[in-house]
C-alpha cells in the first residue's frame, strides 16, 4: 500500500489492520516516518523527531501481539505530543529559548496514557513560544505551515499537531487549549479537535492544577478517532485535583445517534463578531445540514456578555502564577505577546480575580439556562480562514482592527470562559480552498453528545476527506 494510502488511513482503521496482524507496527511506523521525511521539510509540523525510541515501542508492541496479546486500544498507532507536553528523556522546548535544551525526567500523564495503550512516541510537535497564541511560530523552531496552502498559518498553539495531521505524518495527537489552541488548528488543517471539560482528561505535573482554562485534549483526522483517543485519555486520576469520576470507556461507546427534534442553536457570529465574508459563505449552510439531520434549527445567540473580561483576567493571572518567578529572572527571553501576558498578570488584583470570578459565575448559569431549550450550540471556530504564515495575527477583521493580538480568538475563548465541552469539525472550504470548522458546544459535562453531533456533521459532510495536495509539499 502506498505510504500517503496508510497515513492517511484513520486511525480506528489501522488499529484494526495491527491487531488483525495484516500489518506490523514497525511497518506502520516507518511509512509514517517516510511520510515525515517527505513533508515535514515543507511545514515544519515536527520539530523533534524520535526514531530510535519510536522503534524500539514499535518493537514492542509486535513482540506483545506475536505472544497474544494487545497493549490497548491505541496498540501500534504512532503519535506525536505538543512541544508544551512534557516527555520523559525527550526534549521539551516550550517554544522557548530558555527552554530550548529542557529535557524532562518524567512524562506527563497524557504521555502515559497514550504509550501506556499502545501508542509509539514519534516525536514532539510545534508550538509557539509557552503556547501563547492561535499562530504557531517561536524563536527556536521558527514557523509552522499550514499543509493546505503553506504561505498561511495551520493556527495554535497546536498548530504542530494539526498540520501533522493534515499531512498524514500521524494518525492521532495531542494538544492543549486555553483559548482555542485545540479548536483553532483544527479549522484551519481541516481536522478535529476537541476542547473537554475541565478535568475530562486529568492533567499532571502542572504547576496550576485548579486551573480551570486550560485543558489538555485530543486531535485527529476523525471525529472516531477523537473518541478513541479519549478513551484512553479521559480516566480519573488523582493527581489531577479537577479529575472526573466518570470512567473513559464511555467514549468506546458507538458515535452514532439519531438527531430527530434535537433543539440546536445555530449563531454565525455569536450576537455580532466580526466575521470574514469568506468565512461566512463557507458556514452558510450550516443549518440548512443540521436540518437535514432532523435537528429543529434556531438562529439564536447566546449572551456572552463579560466573557471577554472573565476570560482575559483569569488568563493573565494564570501566567503571572506559571511564568512570573522566571520572566522576572530572564525578562528579555520572553517574547512580546508572552511577556505582556505575564505584565497583565502582575498587576491582577484581588479585586479584579473578584469581579471576573461572578462575572464568570453568571455566564455559566446563563449558558447552563440557553442549553435547556437549546441542547447544542453550533457556530464558528475563527472568524477568518487560515492568514499569512509571516503576521502574527490578523490587524483587522471584517475591516474592524484588532486592539490585541487575542481579539480575533474571541469565538474560541468565550466559549472556554463558560467551561463546557467543544469541538471543532471540519465543514467546508472558502472559495480559494481553505479550510473552516464548525464549532458544536455542549452541555454542562457532556463532551460524548458533543463527539457524537460532530460525528453526525462529519458523516453528513465527508468534508474530512478532502486531503491537501501532497505534491506542494514534496
Amino acid at each position: 500500500m502506498p505510504d500517503d494510502d496508510l497515513c492517511f488511513r484513520p486511525a480506528t482503521e489501522l488499529v484494526g489492520l495491527l491487531t488483525s496482524r495484516e500489518l506490523s507496527a514497525r511497518e506502520l511506523l516507518e511509512a509514517h516516518l517516510r511520510q515525515i521525511a517527505r513533508r515535514n521539510p515543507s511545514v515544519n509540523a515536527i520539530v523533534t523527531l524520535t526514531t530510535e525510541h519510536a522503534m524500539g515501542l514499535a518493537e514492542l508492541a509486535d513482540a506483545a501481539l506475536a505472544a497474544g496479546r494487545t497493549l490497548g486500544p491505541l496498540h501500534g498507532l504512532p503519535v506525536a505530543h505538543k512541544d508544551l507536553t512534557e516527555t520523559k528523556g525527550i526534549r521539551t522546548t516550550y517554544g522557548s529559548p530558555l527552554r530550548s535544551s529542557y529535557v524532562p525526567d518524567t512524562d506527563s500523564l497524557v504521555v502515559e496514557r497514550l504509550v501506556g495503550a499502545g501508542a509509539v512516541t514519534l516525536g514532539k510537535t510545534n508550538t509557539p513560544e509557552w503556547g501563547t497564541g492561535s499562530q504557531t511560530y517561536n524563536a527556536v523552531f521558527g514557523a509552522t505551515r499550514n499543509p493546505y496552502d503553506v504561505h498561511r498559518t495551520p493556527g495554535g498553539s497546536s498548530g504542530g499537531a494539526a498540520a501533522a495531521l493534515a499531512s498524514g505524518m500521524v494518525p492521532i495527537a495531542d494538544g492543549s487549549d486555553m483559548g482555542g489552541s485545540l479548536r483553532n488548528p483544527a479549522s484551519f488543517c481541516n481536522v478535529v479537535g476537541l476542547r473537554p471539560s475541565p478535568g475530562r482528561v486529568p492533567v499532571w505535573p502542572s504547576a496550576d492544577p485548579w486551573f480551570t482554562f486550560g485543558v489538555a485534549g485530543p486531535m485527529a483526522r476523525t471525529v472516531a478517532d477523537v473518541a478513541l483517543t479519549m478513551s484512553v485519555l479521559a480516566a480519573p486520576d488523582p493527581r489531577s485535583p479537577l479529575s472526573h469520576a466518570e470512567p473513559a470507556e464511555r467514549f468506546a461507546q458507538p458515535l452514532a445517534r439519531d438527531f430527530s427534534e434535537t433543539n440546536i442553536a445555530w449563531s454565525r457570529d455569536l450576537g455580532g463578531l466580526p466575521v470574514d465574508d469568506a468565512v461566512l459563505r463557507a458556514m452558510a449552510s450550516g443549518p440548512d445540514v443540521l436540518a437535514d439531520l432532523g435537528c429543529v434549527v434556531t438562529h439564536r445567540d447566546p449572551d456572552l456578555s463579560e466573557a471577554d473580561d472573565v476570560f482575559r483576567t483569569w488568563r493573565a493571572w494564570n501566567y503571572a502564577v506559571t511564568l512570573g518567578d522566571l520572566y522576572s529572572a530572564h525578562p528579555d527571553e520572553f517574547g512580546d505577546s508572552a511577556a505582556w501576558n505575564i505584565r497583565a498578570g502582575l498587576e491582577v488584583t484581588g479585586a479584579d480575580l473578584a469581579r471576573a470570578q461572578r462575572k464568570r459565575t453568571a455566564l455559566y448559569h446563563r449558558m447552563r439556562r440557553f442549553l435547556e431549550e437549546s441542547e447544542f450550540l453550533v457556530t464558528l471556530v475563527s472568524p477568518v480562514p487560515p492568514f499569512d504564515v509571516d503576521s502574527p495575527y490578523p490587524t483587522h477583521v471584517a475591516g474592524v482592527p484588532s486592539e490585541s493580538y487575542l481579539d480575533w480568538m474571541r469565538a474560541c475563548y468565550w466559549i472556554s470562559a463558560t467551561g463546557l465541552p467543544a469541538a471543532s469539525v471540519p465543514f467546508a472550504f472558502t472559495d480559494d480552498g481553505l479550510p473552516v470548522g464548525l464549532q458544536v458546544v455542549g452541555r454542562p459535562g457532556d463532551d460524548f453528545g458533543v463527539l457524537q453531533l460532530a460525528h453526525a456533521i462529519e458523516s453528513a459532510t465527508q468534508t474530512w476527506r478532502r486531503q491537501p495536495d501532497l505534491e506542494t509539499l514534496d
